[in-house]
C-alpha cells in the first residue's frame, strides 16, 4: 500500500531516539537495579489545588467542546502573563494547544514548507527535527559548543543562514544543555533575523526554572515582536506534564493564519484543563521555586562528584532540568557510552546523538531524581569512566 511522504520523513525520528530509556524501563520491570536519568519528568507532584480545580470543573460540566483559539478565562490569564513583555497584547495574539509540542508542530507547519530551512541550535531537543521535517522543511544546524556554554553565537548563526532559511528556532532555557540566552545575545541574533527576514520561534517552556542569570525573551525586544512567536506550557513550571496544556503567542496576523491549522488538527482544548491552567497562571504556587532549588543543587552535585574524573567534562547549567557531559575522553561516543553504562552499571542516560550531530560525544543527565540516588548514579558513572580510561 502507498503512504504519504511524511511517514518516511519521520520514520527514524520518533521512539527510536528514546531507545536507551525504553530499554531501562524494561530492565526495571524485570527487577533489575536501574537508576533512570533519561526523561524530563519533574520529581514532585502537581499542586493538589490544581487537581481539585480540574476535577471540580469536570463535575460542573466543563467537559464539552471548546473553540479553536482557547477558553476566554485562560486567554485573559495569558494576556496578563505576557502584557509586561508584549505591550498591547490581546487574546487575538494567542492560541491555546495541548502542550508545547503540539504548539511547535502547528507553528512550524505554518511557517516552513517543503525545502524551507529552519535554523536550530545543535544540540537540540529530540523532537525538533521531527517538527521541522514533518512539513518537508530542512533542519539547518547551528553549532552550540560546550566551550561557549552551549550559547548560540551570532557568527555561527550567520554562517548557517542560507537563501532557503525561513525560521530561527530558539529554546531558552535550553533543553538539553541548560544554557540561557541573555538579552544582548538575543538582540544580536534578532538583528540577523531581521537582515535575512527570518521568523523567530522561541520555546520558553523552562522560563521559570533558571538557576543563574535572568530570563529574556525576543518578545521583549520591540524590533523583533512582529516576527516572533513564543511557545510554552504549564508542563515544567507547574510539574503538570500529563495535563498537556500549552499555547503560542505572536502577531495577530500570524495567529489568524495559524487558527485554521489548529482547528484542523484538534479543534480546541479541554475546558476543564483550561480552567486548571488559568488557576495555575493566576495563582501563587511554589512548585517552580522548589524545583529550581533542587535542580541547581543537583547540577552542582554532579559537577562535584565528577570533578576528579579526567575523562569526563560537565557542561555549564543555567536552567532547566538537565546537564550535558562530554564523554569523549573515555574513547566512546555518546551512544556507545549510554548503552555500555546501562548494561554494565545500571544507569540510564540519554545518548547525545538523540539531540543532534554536535552532541555526538555527549550524554544528557536528568536532574529529576533524589540527591542520594543521583549521587549513587555519579559514583557508577565515575567508576565506569575510570575503567574505560584504564582499559
Amino acid at each position: 500500500m502507498r503512504y504519504a511522504g511524511i511517514t518516511d520523513r519521520l520514520a527514524d525520528l520518533g521512539g527510536e531516539k528514546w531507545a536507551v530509556h525504553n530499554a531501562a524501563r524494561e530492565k526495571t520491570a524485570a527487577g533489575e537495579d536501574v537508576i533512570e536519568l533519561t526523561i524530563g519528568e519533574p520529581d514532585i507532584a502537581v499542586d493538589p489545588h490544581l487537581v481539585d480545580v480540574c476535577t471540580a470543573a469536570m463535575r460542573r460540566g466543563r467537559t464539552h467542546y471548546s473553540n479553536g483559539r482557547g477558553e476566554e478565562g485562560l486567554l485573559d490569564a495569558l494576556v496578563e502573563k505576557y502584557a509586561p513583555r508584549f505591550p498591547g497584547i490581546t487574546s487575538a495574539n494567542i492560541l491555546c494547544f495541548p502542550g508545547t509540542q503540539t504548539a511547535l508542530y502547528a507553528v512550524i507547519t505554518a511557517l516552513a514548507g517543503a525545502g524551507d530551512g529552519v535554523l536550530v541550535g545543535d544540540p537540540y531537543y529530540a523532537t525538533y527535527e521531527g517538527v521541522v521535517r514533518a512539513p518537508g522543511a530542512i533542519l539547518q544546524p547551528v553549532p552550540l559548543n560546550i566551550e561557549d556554554g552551549f550559547i548560540m553565537r551570532p557568527a555561527d548563526l550567520e554562517r548557517a543562514i542560507t537563501p532557503t532559511s525561513r525560521v530561527l528556532l530558539l529554546n531558552t532555557p535550553h533543553n538539553p544543555t541548560g544554557s540561557l540566552l541573555d538579552r544582548d545575545t538575543l538582540v544580536e541574533l534578532g538583528r540577523l533575523a531581521c537582515e535575512h527576514d527570518l521568523w523567530i520561534v522561541c520555546d520558553e517552556v523552562y522560563e521559570d526554572l533558571i538557576f543563574e542569570g535572568e530570563f529574556a525573551s525576543p518578545l521583549e525586544i520591540g524590533a523583533l515582536r512582529e516576527r516572533t512567536i513564543v511557545t510554552s506550557s504549564i508542563s515544567k513550571t507547574f510539574a503538570a506534564t500529563g495535563f498537556r496544556s500549552g499555547w503560542a503567542v505572536g502577531p495577530e496576523e500570524f495567529c489568524t493564519k495559524l487558527l485554521p491549522i489548529s482547528e484542523t488538527i484538534l479543534f480546541g482544548n479541554q475546558p476543564f484543563i483550561a480552567d486548571m491552567t488559568e488557576a495555575a497562571l493566576r495563582g501563587d504556587f511554589d512548585t517552580a521555586a522548589r524545583m529550581r532549588k533542587s535542580y541547581a543543587a543537583r547540577a552542582d552535585l554532579i559537577s562535584r562528584e565528577l570533578a576528579g574524573c579526567a575523562s569526563l567534562k560537565t557542561g555549564k547549567v543555567s536552567g532547566g532540568m538537565f546537564i550535558m557531559i562530554d564523554v569523549s575522553g573515555t574513547g566512546l561516543d555518546g551512544e556507545q557510552f549510554a548503552w555500555s553504562l546501562l548494561e554494565t552499571k545500571g544507569v540510564a542516560v540519554m545518548p547525545g546523538p538523540s539531540f543532534g550531530q554536535n552532541a555526538h560525544s555527549l550524554i544528557r543527565v536528568a536532574l529529576t531524581v533524589p540527591d542520594e540516588t543521583l549521587r549513587e548514579a555519579m559514583r557508577r558513572i565515575h567508576a565506569f569512566a575510570d575503567a574505560r580510561a584504564a582499559a
